[in-house]
């Protein structure tokens, strides 16, 4: 059986292929952003429980005067994941939490834009 996870981890690596992701998969303003500040950022989070965490691609992108956050997670399996919501969830507060420890990219005191993004490649529900 092919490793499809591992395929499609070494295809989303690229910047290129993420902003092609964006600009024709996902609606925004994607004139906005400044493609060549596309960068890939830590994926791995350790929670409070120091229960650690990975996702699959994190990207961050500078829009107008702001950072924005893209957590890109791949899945590849047979069945929809009725918790996948959930997951993404706690995929985000993670990374939020992390940014708020680090006081990383906080404007205002406020945490930067996140866009959870996850590509299913099962059947359709």
């Amino acid at each position: 059986m092919p490793d499809h996870d591992s395929d499609y981890k070494q295809l989303f690596s690229h910047p290129r292929m993420v902003q092609e992701l964006l600009r024709d998969w996902v609606p925004g303003p994607w004139t906005d952003a400044d493609f060549s500040t596309l960068e890939h950022v830590n994926g791995s989070y350790v929670s409070e429980t120091q229960k650690q965490r990975h996702d699959d691609r994190g990207w961050r992108l500078r829009m107008k005067d702001r950072w924005l956050w893209i957590y890109l997670i791949l899945e590849f399996q047979s069945e929809s994941d009725p918790w996948m919501a959930l997951r993404m969830l706690v995929y985000v507060g993670l990374l939020a939490q992390d940014l708020s420890k680090r006081k990383e990219d906080l404007s205002e005191g406020k945490l930067p834009p996140i866009l959870p993004l996850v590509l299913y490649n099962g059947r359709p529900v």
